[in-house]
């Protein structure tokens, strides 16, 4: 009896990062790809005693970036925009590929500007890759 065909997972390593105006060679880890609605209490009157459940915002969370550190300061720059008060914001995906290297989904992240950039950690016993991470807020996901 043929039980049909088996569909594996998508790895979480293969993956690209595009952002407009952005050129970097790849990310170490992409977070924060989430989207969440808050409920909202609502009664009337002549309801019954308890409360309706009504959709209220939409909240998307801070997208965090990490790569090892470069030469390359294009993410830096983009942060002291944000840092001397002339946000700049860019759109941007997050592309997750097959393992042949072609596109299979794609989450589109809009109005983005860096919000918090972290430096690596040093250790003088760790032969470790120095790390840095650049915190993205936005205003919206959509999958495409």
């Amino acid at each position: 009896m043929a039980t049909g065909q088996r569909v594996d997972p998508y790895k979480g390593f293969n993956f690209r990062v595009e952002m407009d105006g952005i050129q970097q060679a790849g990310f170490q880890e992409v977070s924060g790809l989430d989207a969440s609605t808050d409920a909202q209490d609502y009664r009337e009157g002549t309801d019954p005693n308890h409360v309706r459940k009504l959709p209220g915002l939409n909240k998307y969370s801070a997208i965090t970036l990490k790569r090892g550190i470069t030469d390359s300061d294009e993410l830096w720059k983009w942060r002291l925009t944000a840092i001397d008060g002339k946000v700049e914001r860019k759109n941007g995906s997050i592309v997750l590929l097959d393992d042949t290297g072609s596109e299979k989904l794609r989450w589109n992240f809009v109005n983005a500007w860096p919000s918090k950039w972290t430096g690596p950690s040093f250790n003088s016993t760790s032969s470790a890759v120095a790390v840095e991470s650049l915190e993205l807020t936005h205003e919206e996901v959509k999958k495409a």
